[in-house]
């Protein structure tokens, strides 16, 4: 059984809604699925024994949150050269972060990262049926390209 961490930053719910909608998506898969807030996580060791990692984030000032921006300062120490990813966020109307920080995995991290590219959906369609399904089927195609 693959392990899975879903690590994310949240201010308003929403990226936290999407963190344990793509768990549940990994856990329809067959996965074993830890969902952590990026808080939780102290240091490089936090992140040890995965054999993947999923990481989101709101856009906030068509930005990530500074706390994502030191979660990947961390994630950086932790040697993920290889290791199977994907990134996710949500926001009102500009959505930079869950690209910025996918790319931040494969170009910096040197991550095997999924074809399917970032997850982005804005607040209004997390909320929905829609979101939750979008959720589900990134954390199962994730499952599925492992």
């Amino acid at each position: 059984m693959k392990k899975v961490l879903v690590a994310y930053s949240s201010r308003t719910k929403k990226t936290e809604k999407m963190a344990n909608y793509i768990a549940e998506g990994l856990r329809m898969a067959s996965c074993q699925v830890d969902v952590k807030p990026i808080s939780a996580i102290e240091d490089e060791q936090g992140l040890a024994g995965y054999d993947c990692y999923v990481f989101g984030c709101p856009t906030y000032h068509k930005d990530m949150t500074g706390g994502m921006k030191q979660f990947l300062f961390k994630a950086e120490n932790a040697n993920l050269v290889g290791k199977f990813g994907g990134a996710f966020g949500s926001h009102t109307h500009s959505g930079e972060s869950a690209p910025m920080i996918f790319d931040t995995m494969l170009y910096v991290f040197k991550m095997d990262m999924t074809d399917l590219g970032p997850l982005n959906l804005t607040e209004a369609v997390v909320l929905s049926e829609e979101g939750l399904k979008a959720c589900q089927a990134y954390g199962k195609a994730l499952a599925e390209k492992m």
